[in-house]
């Protein structure tokens, strides 16, 4: 599914944000990627959805060479790709129900396709009854539940989540790490970015470690 070949990111005037990281993730993994911060645990998921471009390397995802193909496709492969920030990064002017279908609407989805799509997610993560509400107006756990349901609605192939438990307290993020859990049983490549040692040892799935950019175990 996704395949990197020392694959290495600098920016200028900076210390490398990785170095020649080789790694494989297979169709259907659950991964996480650990790490102290500025360990590149971030740029590394950046590359993967491809809103960084790797200064040396190759990445292949689902067979295509992410840096080989027209620009004009790039678009139509990260629509395969949901990606839930660490920040959040919802609108706080639009509702729950605007924050998720905002997606859809830029891809051109039917009004109604819409609305089936985003009711049926807001109803998988138990947030049905805060539809109509602004994310200023909800919990911690329930924003980052819509930050989900935003990167869940499109469908993915893949799901990327960079920090998703950061803000959380440790019974709130066990549920958010339940839910990727629940998605990835579905058949959706989960990636996950975490210095969360506790939840690693709870769910006991390959990880991957990363230091100064590197890949230590």
């Amino acid at each position: 599914m996704i395949q990197m070949y020392h694959v290495s990111k600098s920016y200028d005037g900076a210390v490398p944000a990785l170095v020649d990281i080789t790694l494989k993730i297979e169709k259907g993994e659950f991964l996480f990627v650990t790490g102290p911060s500025g360990a590149g645990k971030t740029t590394l998921l950046k590359i993967m959805f491809g809103s960084e471009a790797p200064s040396h390397g190759q990445i292949i995802i689902d067979g295509r060479n992410y840096y080989r193909i027209p620009d004009h496709e790039i678009p139509l492969l990260r629509r395969r790709i949901g990606f839930v920030f660490q920040d959040f990064k919802l609108l706080p002017n639009r509702t729950v129900f605007e924050n998720v279908a905002l997606s859809l609407k830029v891809l051109g989805m039917r009004p109604v396709e819409v609305r089936k799509r985003v009711l049926r997610v807001l109803s998988y993560l138990r947030l049905q009854h805060r539809v109509n509400f602004k994310p200023l107006s909800l919990s911690g756990g329930e924003q980052q539940r819509v930050a989900i349901a935003r990167a869940l609605v499109k469908e993915p192939a893949i799901l990327l989540a960079d920090e998703p438990t950061g803000n959380l307290d440790p019974e709130l993020a066990m549920e958010i790490i339940e839910l990727f859990k629940e998605v990835n049983s579905k058949g959706t490549t989960v990636v996950i970015a975490t210095h969360d040692r506790a939840i690693i040892e709870r769910f006991n799935k390959r990880t991957v470690a990363l230091n100064h950019g590197r890949i230590v175990d």
